[in-house]
């Protein structure tokens, strides 16, 4: 059985990081796995002898040690070879941006070498990672440096302040209608809003509320046990046929094939 443990952030990062999780797998046994769109960004250290691979078109590619994720709009066929270890940091849907400079959206669909946009200090940190052997001081490390590297200059603390303003209200809802009413509550127009949240978070407004309508519905099929009917509208569908359209979109598969034994790859990675 592989162990995971979820760890919340000190007061001082609870803005910016959703939480911090720890993976250790129990066997070297080769496996393959579906990481789905979660809506959030992630940085994952990875401190076992294994390594994971990602697959793109036919072909299966190694991943960095220091994993920077983007924001998946589309299932990632994941394989894990060897005993891995992986300690992870998960932001919120805006709050990646606090620590690049980059638009966010250019690491869509990718999972990116972290040192190559981090620099010199992630590897150090890597380093203390891998040599430090307790959970508690390798997170007390992690938080040392993500509150170093925090990107906090007025301007840009403003927009994604904004920017999580507009997620929190379209969560549910990203009508044209109610992006409209935002748009002219802040009197900036519908494309400039648009245009800010991509950058900030990675997802058009829309995509963002399919993306967490359908993880809704994957959490009410991994922890309720509801019929599928139920789940559809549960979650907000109109009705049968969008919630299997969707589904199907973001997972490659249909709801009644989907196996609620997801593994604990599928479930740290892919869950809010």
């Amino acid at each position: 059985m592989a162990m995971f443990t979820e760890i919340h952030p000190t007061e001082a990062l609870k803005p910016y990081v959703k939480r911090f999780y720890f993976y250790e797998a129990s066997s070297d046994l080769a496996f393959h796995d579906v990481v789905f769109p979660s809506g959030n960004m992630e940085i994952i250290f990875n401190l076992g002898n294994g390594c994971w691979k990602t697959k793109k078109e036919d072909t299966f590619q190694t991943t960095p040690a220091i994993e920077l994720w983007g924001q998946l709009t589309k299932p990632l066929v994941i394989q894990s070879v060897g005993k891995n270890c992986m300690l992870g940091v998960r932001f919120y849907p805006h709050s990646a941006a606090y620590f690049f400079r980059e638009n966010v959206s250019l690491f869509n669909n990718d999972v990116m070498d972290g040192a190559e946009v981090f620099g010199p200090a992630i590897k150090t940190l890597h380093a203390l990672l891998l040599d430090l052997t307790s959970l508690e001081d390798r997170i007390l490390q992690l938080e040392t440096y993500l509150l170093s590297q925090l990107i906090l200059p007025k301007k840009k603390y403003s927009k994604i302040k904004f920017v999580e303003e507009i997620a929190k209200g379209l969560r549910s809802n990203a009508s044209e209608e109610r992006i409209g009413s935002f748009s002219e509550r802040h009197k900036i127009s519908s494309r400039y809003l648009h245009q800010l949240f991509s950058q900030y978070t990675g997802l058009t407004p829309k995509l963002f509320c399919k993306i967490n309508r359908f993880q809704h519905s994957l959490n009410l099929m991994q922890n309720q046990g509801q019929k599928l009917t139920s789940v559809g509208y549960d979650s907000g569908y109109f009705d049968q046929s969008h919630f299997i359209r969707e589904f199907k979109l973001f997972t490659g598969t249909t709801p009644t094939s989907f196996s609620t034994q997801a593994t604990p790859i599928n479930q740290i990675l892919s869950n809010v």
